[in-house]
């Protein structure tokens, strides 16, 4: 008999055979009728790949009626543009008009981790003050966000109604282990998408959840609870999946326990710099067989920084281009991305600081 896959939420790999993916768990490509009623270069690119009931959120977005648009970060190390990427949509439904849940996670950044990567839940916390005041210079309002840990009780007592809802055989079986601190963490997490439709908040509703496609065991496991809570009347969650930006090195996805992988929000532009300079590349040996032969811009990660971050596609599709046919050369591309990033990055800390005291006051209180 085989093996089925089991996907790490947690680890470091990076997947890479979508396909199989697709197939062994379900998941519905993300149809171009779709892509082309959403107007951002998330679906214009084919960033966002795949999805589990999203038709209905479509519908309430095309007919402008609301919906509950959840996602989170667990606060256990610094935001990287991986992150980035879950604010951008996060922010793009935002903009569609939605009932907005964006959950800052410093419970489950604590009790998820290790104690030499999250030592203490006030470190959590802090890295909660990091995390939320960069969701705040990128778009996101006070109104939009919550702290795990300064949730009313009825959170709580959701999330532990929802732990008989499941089996440790079930548990084991989707995520290969049975970590105390993990079930704890995927527990809240659980509550943090489903507790938004309960009457004490904003009542039965569609509801989406942006995520890599790592972290399809938390999709897979929350849809089948919330199949279990006939009391509640709780409407199945949508998730829709985007590719997770890879690392800078070739394997790796971007990740925070590994620093070189990511270029960090809060990373001094001298220090992306170095990083991007260092990046694996779709280039050949040399730049004579460059110039006969083009670059791989499919492997490049140079290239998919631009491609999950620059905003303007006519420009992105040339550079990809001409990249391809051997007019840039590795140097030149790399170039290009430094500038772009190195004036993003200082733009973005300037508002990071003007929003660092709210941010304060949120996760601690005044």
């Amino acid at each position: 008999m085989e093996d089925h896959t089991v996907i790490d939420p947690w680890g470091s790999a990076e997947i890479s055979d979508y396909e199989h993916v697709f197939k062994e768990f379900g998941l519905k490509k993300f149809p171009e009728e779709m892509s082309s009623k959403l107007t951002h270069y998330f679906f214009e690119r084919n960033i966002v790949i795949a999805h589990r009931d999203f038709e209905k959120v479509f519908n309430r977005i095309i007919a402008k009626k609301p919906f509950i648009n959840m996602t989170g970060i667990a606060s256990s190390g610094n935001v990287h543009f991986g992150h980035k990427v879950d604010i951008d949509l996060f922010k793009f439904f935002k903009d569609c008009g939605a009932v907005n849940r964006f959950a800052i996670c410093d419970l489950d950044g604590y009790v998820s981790r290790p104690d030499k990567k999250v030592p203490s839940l006030k470190k959590a916390r802090e890295f909660s003050v990091e995390n939320l005041s960069h969701a705040l210079a990128l778009g996101l309002s006070e109104k939009d966000v919550y702290v795990q840990s300064r949730m009313p009780a009825r959170y709580y007592s959701f999330a532990f109604e929802l732990s008989k809802k499941i089996t440790a055989n079930t548990h084991e079986a989707m995520y290969g282990h049975l970590d105390l601190g993990k079930i704890s963490a995927n527990l809240l997490q659980y509550a943090d998408i489903l507790h938004s439709q309960l009457p004490e908040f904003s009542g039965k509703m569609p509801s989406v959840t942006g995520i890599g496609l790592d972290q399809d065991p938390h999709a897979r496991l929350t849809r089948d609870i919330a199949k279990r809570l006939g009391e509640y009347n709780i409407e199945e969650p949508s998730f829709i999946y985007f590719k997770h930006q890879s690392g800078l090195q070739e394997g790796k996805k971007m990740s925070s326990s590994e620093p070189d992988t990511a270029i960090f929000l809060s990373d001094a532009p001298k220090e992306a710099r170095r990083k991007i300079m260092r990046a694996f590349t779709g280039g050949q040996p040399t730049v004579k067989e460059q110039r006969e032969k083009g670059g791989n811009p499919d492997i490049c990660k140079v290239c998919e920084m631009l491609r999950f971050h620059y905003p303007n596609t006519k420009k992105l599709n040339q550079i990809i281009e001409d990249y391809r046919a051997g007019k840039i050369l590795d140097s030149e591309n790399k170039e290009f991305t430094t500038q772009f990033v190195e004036e993003f990055l200082e733009k973005h800390q300037a508002k990071v600081a003007e929003k660092l005291p709210l941010a304060k006051e949120i996760v601690f209180g005044k």
